[in-house]
């Protein structure tokens, strides 16, 4: 199959698609606030993070507190039925005669019967205060929960909105090569006639239909790589991950630098600050935990008891009934005045991990002072190439509309006019990558900032 053969072939694949494409329904638009939402709801990172504040939440109950009581209740019954046979010996009367013996005793379905039921209360109403700081560790751990599901779906929200404009600037581009693939095909037609005119030697065509050949690779490969890019969004959104159907929003509204920059002035919402200075403080209740262990413990308790008997008649008592109650109160003292050492141990230890939460939280400073730094550099350092990639596609744009002019009037060669055709297209999609960097930067600095859920993407 010669080279002519395969271009021609490829062309109509693209022309098939592009007619069928056209005679399709346009295909519906994912905003980017829809995106979110359905990240907010599917996303699997994120999904998992709720159930770990949910279960956080329930530790930060009431019920889980220690401050309640205990109570607890027994109830038992037990039934006999039993048979029995007594025999009596003989006995000697005073005068020492012997004495015929009692005909034996037979007693059948004999039914005895147990009834019991308590039930009883505890309270520990003096732990050292442990219980109390542990209730307050329970509830900072649920914050310290809520911060985490804050810092998941801040980073999962980056990651969207990176893979969302990664489709659309592939999108873009591929508007771009479309475009340049169809400028081509002009070039070509044109040479055609200019040739069987015997206006141009059949070098001019036979450079076109190569130049056709490479566009439609570019086009081949753009849309592939935007089928990828939108398998990557559906992950992320967790939806199906082949439906491709559908179209991003190309719109990129930067907002001014100085706005940008202004958020910068207070950084006490960077939800990384945020979870360290939690954990400082969870280190520092966990201290006043390990001391309540050296200090005594009162508790109270109290039960009340009933019980019922029910016993069957015997050879030498009758049947009989009984039933009591009880109630019983009480306290206790307990201290556990010296337990080896292992209380002062864990005071100790105690101590030296609220001393290391509090070094990790100055690194942590740091490390967010240093990250604001870079992230302010490389968003002006973005907004700077962004505007100068919109001059030079400027600057591309008018020099391959004069080129085309010169080359109808035969004032240049179908190479130089290529060279500026592939400048052109290499602007549009150097301009369109410095455009998405920038908001991608501007969105970075918003997290960094703490503002990121609470602004428009």
């Amino acid at each position: 199959m010669n080279r002519k053969l395969q271009i021609c072939l490829v062309g109509l694949m693209l022309f098939a698609f592009a007619k069928a494409k056209s005679q399709q329904a346009p295909e519906p638009l994912l905003t980017k606030e829809q995106a979110v939402e359905l990240m907010l709801q599917n996303n699997f990172d994120i999904q998992i993070s709720n159930n770990q504040l949910e279960v956080a939440d329930n530790n930060q109950d009431i019920l889980n507190s220690g401050y309640l009581p205990s109570v607890t209740g027994s109830a038992t019954a037990s039934y006999s039925n039993s048979d029995s046979r007594t025999e009596f010996g003989s006995t000697r009367d005073s005068l020492g005669i012997l004495v015929a013996p009692r005909q034996p005793v037979v007693l059948n379905d004999q039914i005895s019967r147990r009834y019991d039921a308590s039930i009883g209360a505890d309270y520990l109403l003096f732990d050292g205060l442990g219980r109390y700081y542990n209730y307050k560790i329970l509830k900072e751990q649920y914050n310290l929960s809520d911060l985490q599901v804050r810092e998941v779906i801040e980073n999962t929200t980056v990651q969207l909105m990176t893979v969302y404009y990664d489709v659309a600037r592939i999108t873009e581009n591929l508007s771009v090569f479309r475009q340049t693939l169809e400028n081509t095909r002009e070039r070509e037609r044109r040479a055609q006639y200019q040739f069987e005119y015997g206006q141009v030697n059949k070098l001019e065509v036979l450079n076109a239909q190569v130049d056709i050949n490479t566009d439609s690779i570019n086009v081949l490969n753009a849309r592939q790589n935007l089928e990828n890019a939108k398998r990557d969004l559906n992950l992320v959104m967790n939806r199906e991950i082949d439906d491709a159907t559908f179209v991003v929003d190309t719109l990129v509204a930067l907002r001014p630098e100085l706005e940008i920059l202004s958020y910068l002035d207070e950084v006490d919402d960077n939800v990384r600050l945020m979870l360290a200075r939690s954990n400082v403080q969870i280190s520092e209740w966990d201290i006043n935990t390990a001391k309540a262990l050296l200090l005594p413990r009162i508790g109270l308790s109290g039960s009340y008891g009933w019980n019922r008997a029910e016993d069957p008649q015997s050879p030498f008592f009758p049947s009989r009934t009984s039933t009591s109650d009880a109630v019983n109160l009480g306290a206790s003292l307990t201290w556990n005045i010296f337990d080896g050492g292992q209380g002062i141990t864990g005071i100790r230890n105690a101590k030296l991990t609220a001393e290391n939460e509090k070094l990790r939280l100055q690194q942590i400073e740091k490390q967010v002072t240093r990250d604001i730094s870079n992230a302010r550099g490389t968003y002006q350092n973005a907004l700077a190439i962004y505007r100068l990639q919109q001059q030079n596609l400027e600057t591309n744009r008018n020099n391959f509309q004069r080129s085309e002019e010169q080359y109808r009037l035969g004032q240049i060669t179908s190479i130089v006019l290529r060279q500026a055709q592939i400048n052109l297209t290499n602007a549009l999609t150097t301009r369109n990558l410095a455009k998405y960097d920038a908001k991608l930067a501007e969105l970075q600095l918003l997290q960094l900032a703490g503002d990121l859920m609470s602004q428009p993407l």
